[in-house]
């Protein structure tokens, strides 16, 4: 695997360590931004866990950006190779608490993200998302940062809850 170099490890409190104290952290902000159901919010913490237990073997990279001050996780990104693909990654998860969001937190954490995949040998990034209303200002958001919709699968996640996905070439 290609280790995922830090193109922003000047930004103050920003890391890609994984601690115990993330799994936690992770799931408060996920619950917080009241769009993940429980076994979804659950997931969020088990690819943390995961990768505390098996480290680069896990596959999962993450960026935590923590309050400066107070040292409080703000927002994160996970993300990876897909497995049997020569250079092709997922965004698994990004999200930034309530109170931190509007303040270009989100763009930085994917902008961040891409760099390490590029730096990594991506060559596209995809990310998957919920059709339902609740999730249009996502989708939006992933449009403005120039990912186009790669394919839609209906009735997905549940009826009338399709899958997007989103690609964006890195190369």
């Amino acid at each position: 695997m290609n280790p995922i170099k830090k193109p922003n490890a000047d930004r103050k409190g920003w890391r890609t360590d994984v601690r115990p104290s993330d799994a936690p952290a992770v799931g408060r902000i996920v619950a917080a931004t009241g769009f993940f159901t429980e076994a979804e919010v659950a997931i969020a913490i088990e690819l943390v866990d995961e990768t505390l237990e098996k480290g680069d073997a896990s596959g999962y990279r993450f960026v935590f950006a923590d309050d400066p001050v107070s040292g409080e996780l703000q927002g994160y990104t996970c993300f990876g190779k897909i497995p049997a693909t020569e250079a092709s990654y997922d965004l698994y998860w990004i999200a930034v608490a309530p109170d931190a969001q509007r303040l270009g937190l989100g763009t930085a954490l994917l902008n961040d993200a891409e760099a390490r995949c590029r730096s990594a040998g991506a060559v596209q990034l995809f990310i998957e998302t919920s059709g339902r209303d609740v999730y249009q200002s996502t989708r939006t958001f992933y449009e403005q940062l120039g990912y186009r919709t790669a394919a839609t699968l209906d009735d997905f996640y549940a009826a009338g809850d399709s899958k997007i996905i989103y690609v964006k070439r890195l190369s």
